[in-house]
């Protein structure tokens, strides 16, 4: 009987997880591409016509900052569904904890 649970070290549930986390970070990219839209409308609502050069760095900054939170959470997901975090050997698992 194997009671091991499935992790991403077996390549067809890694196939899975991986799967999952690119499907979510498309959806994350139309959110993205939504929050570009919304936030350079803002600016150009509150403040006319801006310079290029702001509309750039205002569409770079709000895609990278949306994109890569999700990106970093989306792998915390992940790691933590799959049972990833689990399997980390902690060496002061039976210490005394000095708060006590």
């Amino acid at each position: 009987m194997n009671d091991r649970k499935p992790d991403l070290d077996d390549p067809e549930y890694a196939a899975f997880a991986w799967g999952r986390y690119w499907r979510i970070m498309r959806w994350m990219g139309l959110a993205a591409l939504i929050c570009v839209i919304v936030g350079v409308g803002l600016l150009w609502w509150w403040n006319g016509v801006p310079s290029v050069h702001m509309l750039i760095a205002s569409a770079a900054g709000i895609g990278f900052t949306v994109m890569l939170t999700a990106a970093l959470m989306g792998l915390v997901f992940m790691s933590s569904g799959t049972g990833h975090d689990e399997q980390i050997h902690d060496p002061l698992k039976n210490e005394k904890d000095i708060d006590d």
